[in-house]
């Protein structure tokens, strides 16, 4: 979390579950939590301004702030991490506990790990414990599994947030990222960065505050585990061998074992320090020489997996892949009318400020009870946003909703009210373990809606905390194309869903697909680049992408029903 105010929500959140877990007032709890959401999306930096501008941000909470800016910590904070150890910290954790369960676990139980709770349900210890019957205890084991397999990746926001301020601390000659984070990877578990420069660099490398441990170091090479406790490896390269060492550390290793197997069938070698015959340097300045001398174009990072893209490229026939200015807009935002941090006009604003040439605000409809979200409310915001348009003249204006899909494939509203929005996004909600046949006639008959045009978030993922639903994929992509729905690539960094496996098979149903960034503020209007990773890694071209579409052909599609 490079941004000051990532940092700052992260440390109010913490508190936040801490204060609850150790049986803290629950409207204290709620008020921390706001905060923290409201600092998260704010669109400055929280250390250059009053943070108590920020709504919701009172006086006990901006004390604590300005503590955590000028120490990176805070006296309660730190007094509740000594009362609550690391192991139970672990477990909140655990998809489908909560703070207050796991301290429950704790005081009662003395279970202080995911490990321990793992062991306890395996020797029948919370049998007849109440609030943990056999399905709980079966879905805890799934969630400590889920964490261990998780183990020290973090999604690709996280990491490339990280990567870009290495980065920016580095006075090299040239400096890049490479390895997962170039390609794109959805997770991430360590960070690669390649530089030009004097041995020097790696001094100065070791002495920036992000470190938190040299794990190793020597001239060309310096591991180092920063305070969030992500490894990043920093590697000298020779100026000359730059495109053969950004060839060899982006990878993948399958990638590359392909690319030296053809090397080797032809006399050659290939390193991070060029490709050779012999003693020949045949290639080595820039990865294009490198594929050219191979005998095909430039391979995009995001494809470079062995899925059939070094084939493709001997035949010439490597997708034209979709890029962030081929987006022409954003078809799933949100404002402060439902779950949104900014409101209608902030939002617009922002929109406009990226080049846009449509932008849809699509706030929550009513069966996500909690939004409180009423017809007259949206009606406004529609009368609102035609207000607005006029001061927008190069960027269409769209009113739309994100609806919600019930257990049966219903969603919110009748047709005669879903005809007067311009997009609807349609999502599970809830009701994530429904059977796979379920689940499945669940999308379906979402599909086969008419005034529904874009399925959101469709697995409903939540990388690290919430696995995906159980449905017949195929079943739905073959719906989805049948009906003419677009499915969301929902851009937010620890959903990226559908995931770009997933984004590959639909593309051969016919699917259409949306790239959307699921924004709650400003800041997440920039999560669109996220977005066409997965996009990309799902070899999507700007054809297969809706709201990379002029408007004429946008609306076309839109009012297909």
């Amino acid at each position: 979390m490079g941004r000051a105010n990532d940092e700052v929500a992260a440390a109010l959140t913490e508190y936040a579950d801490l204060f609850a877990m150790t049986g803290g007032d629950a409207f204290r709890v709620r008020s921390y939590q706001k905060a923290a959401k409201a600092i998260a999306g704010h669109p400055e930096d929280i250390s250059q301004v009053n943070v108590r501008r920020v709504p919701g941000v009172g006086e006990a909470i901006a004390k604590k702030v300005e503590e955590f800016l000028s120490r990176g910590g805070f006296r309660q904070l730190d007094d509740l991490r000594a009362e609550v150890p690391e192991g139970v910290r672990r477990l909140t954790r655990v998809p489908s506990l909560g703070p207050k369960r796991a301290i429950f676990l704790y005081r009662e139980l003395g279970i202080d790990s995911p490990e321990a709770l793992a062991a306890a349900i395996g020797a029948g210890r919370l049998a007849g414990v109440r609030g943990f019957g056999a399905k709980s205890e079966e879905n805890l084991l799934k969630g400590v599994e889920q964490l261990r397999q998780a183990g020290g990746r973090v999604h690709l926001g996280v990491a490339m947030d990280l990567a870009e301020r290495v980065i920016a601390s580095l006075p090299a000659e040239r400096v890049a990222c490479a390895g997962s984070v170039r390609r794109m990877k959805e997770t991430v578990g360590d960070i690669d960065i390649l530089a030009v420069g004097p041995p020097s660099l790696m001094e100065h490398f070791r002495r920036q505050p992000y470190v938190a441990e040299v794990i190793a170091s020597g001239e060309r090479k310096t591991s180092v585990r920063t305070r969030e406790g992500m490894q990043v490896d920093l590697r000298l390269v020779p100026a000359g061998s730059w495109g053969a060492a950004m060839q060899y550390f982006t990878g993948s290793k399958e990638h590359n074992v392909r690319l030296r197997e053809m090397c080797v069938k032809r006399g050659w070698k290939l390193s991070e320090y060029g490709l050779f015959e012999g003693d020949r340097v045949i290639a080595a300045a820039t990865e294009e020489e490198i594929y050219q001398a191979l005998g095909m174009p430039w391979i995009p990072p995001p494809l470079r997996e062995d899925t059939g893209e070094v084939a493709a490229a001997l035949r010439g026939e490597l997708p034209d892949l979709v890029t962030l200015d081929d987006l022409r807009g954003d078809l799933h935002t949100h404002t402060n009318l439902t779950d949104g941090i900014a409101p209608l006009a902030d939002m617009v604003a922002a929109a406009a400020r990226l080049g846009y040439a449509y932008y849809a605000v699509t706030d929550h409809a009513p069966d996500l009870v909690m939004q409180r979200m009423t017809l007259d409310k949206a009606l406004e915001q529609r009368a609102a946003l035609a207000e607005l348009q006029p001061a927008y003249p190069g960027m269409r204006l769209l009113h739309g909703t994100e609806l919600n899909i019930g257990p049966d494939g219903a969603v919110d509203w009748p047709a005669e009210v879903l005809a007067g929005f311009d997009v609807t996004v349609a999502s599970v909600h809830s009701h994530f373990t429904q059977p796979r046949a379920e689940m499945t006639r669940r999308f379906v008959a979402a599909c086969e809606n008419p005034h529904v045009h874009v399925i959101g978030h469709p697995t409903t993922r939540k990388i690290g905390r919430r696995e995906p639903v159980d449905a017949d994929w195929d079943a739905v992509f073959a719906a989805a194309a049948r009906t003419g729905t677009a499915l969301e690539i929902d851009a937010y960094p620890d959903r990226a869903d559908l995931p770009s496996d997933l984004v590959r098979r639909a593309r051969h149903h016919g699917v259409k697909f949306s790239i959307d960034s699921d924004s709650h503020a400003v800041p997440h209007l920039a999560n669109l680049r996220f977005g066409v990773g997965v996009a990309q890694r799902g070899w999507l071209t700007a054809e297969d992408v809706i709201n990379a579409w002029p408007v004429e052909r946008l609306l076309a599609f839109l009012n297909r029903a």
